[in-house]
């Protein structure tokens, strides 16, 4: 599956560019939100993949963290 795969890229990744991964997602779903308040966003589905993409990234930099 494409999420499956997406997590393993993630574990092979450094605390630093799990962080910095982190930190692009976060800025693309703040984009996304604005782009929803002004009813500019085509394509509402990517808001809810964006969220779980964060929340993945967030649950792999805790399992390194605490490893």
């Amino acid at each position: 599956m494409k999420t499956n795969k997406f997590v393993e890229e993630l574990k092979n990744k450094s605390a630093n560019e799990l962080n910095e991964e982190l930190v692009a997602a976060k800025k693309e779903l703040f984009n996304l939100r604005f782009q929803n308040a002004t009813n500019q966003l085509d394509n509402t589905s990517r808001i809810k993949e964006v969220r779980k993409n964060i929340a993945r990234i967030q649950t792999v930099i805790t399992e390194k963290a605490n490893a």
